[in-house]
């Protein structure tokens, strides 16, 4: 039996910026990926992390990476500079620009947002990675846990997949290919044992023909405080750690993304 997730933060109906991924490997018509955010209207009785707080997760078998920092769901960092040092990837994050050139207008909600970036070459996703990460005036460390499983490598070719990878313990990042005009909008998460069903939402305009990485943040397992304390126990310890539980995979519905994933730990 399924049960709807109580918390999902995923693509919006506002068009997120473009990303642009440096070192991450050139995509058909277009090398400038989406990223995608929402206001945390959650109701969520606990509280958000704070702006600083920054996460980092695997994407494309070890090939991409995404960091997820904390700000206004509209105005979605990108990543401007990526370089490596043996294990130690450093990052830059810079506000996107705006279309015409005037300093862009921000909501004020806090969201997770996601900024996709490519691998630098000669780093091993098998092995433990440290980020630094700078983002305006904040520099923070971030620690990504290596994965064995990991056969990509830094620096080539995508093959354009689905991927997910988990960048705390009840969040992910979904990367999708395609449109950079009609990035994926999730209509529901369904959560069930070992993973969950994420459904999209039709796109009815018009989009454009060329082929770039897109981000969409998603939650599961939070609890959204809507609990009044009637609940049986049944679903006691439904926060813990779902990355730990073993696989995790997410079944894909509509939007053209019909398919599985499998999402990676880090």
């Amino acid at each position: 039996m399924t049960t709807p997730s109580r918390l999902v933060l995923a693509a919006s109906t506002l068009f997120a910026a473009a990303l642009l991924v440096t070192g991450c490997a050139t995509s058909p018509g277009s090398s400038t990926p989406t990223s995608s955010a929402t206001p945390d209207d959650s109701g969520s009785a606990t509280a958000p992390p704070a702006e600083d707080d920054i996460e980092a997760a695997w994407l494309d078998d070890g090939r991409m990476f995404a960091i997820v920092t904390w700000g206004s769901s509209t105005c979605v960092p990108i990543v401007d500079e990526v370089t490596a040092d043996g294990q130690k990837v450093t990052v830059s994050l810079v506000d996107p620009p705006s279309s015409d050139g005037a300093e862009q207008a921000c909501t004020a909600d806090l969201a997770p947002r996601a900024s996709v970036g490519g691998m630098p070459e000669g780093v091993d996703p098998t092995k433990d990675i440290e980020f630094v990460v700078t983002v305006g005036d904040v520099t923070d460390d971030v620690d990504l846990d290596g994965n064995s499983a990991l056969t990509g490598t830094p620096g080539s070719s995508t093959e354009y997949a689905p991927s997910a990878g988990w960048f705390d313990d009840d969040g992910a990042v979904l990367l999708t290919w395609g449109s950079s005009t009609c990035p994926p909008i999730v209509e529901s998460v369904e959560e069930q044992q070992g993973g969950a069903t994420v459904t999209f939402m039709t796109e009815d305009g018009v989009c454009t023909m060329d082929m770039v990485p897109r981000a969409t943040v998603l939650a599961f397992g939070s609890d959204d405080g809507s609990d009044d304390g009637s609940d049986d126990g049944s679903d006691d310890g439904s926060d813990d750690d779902d990355q730990d539980d073993g696989e995790f995979v997410l079944t894909l519905v509509g939007g053209n993304l019909d398919g599985t994933v499998s999402v990676i730990k880090g």
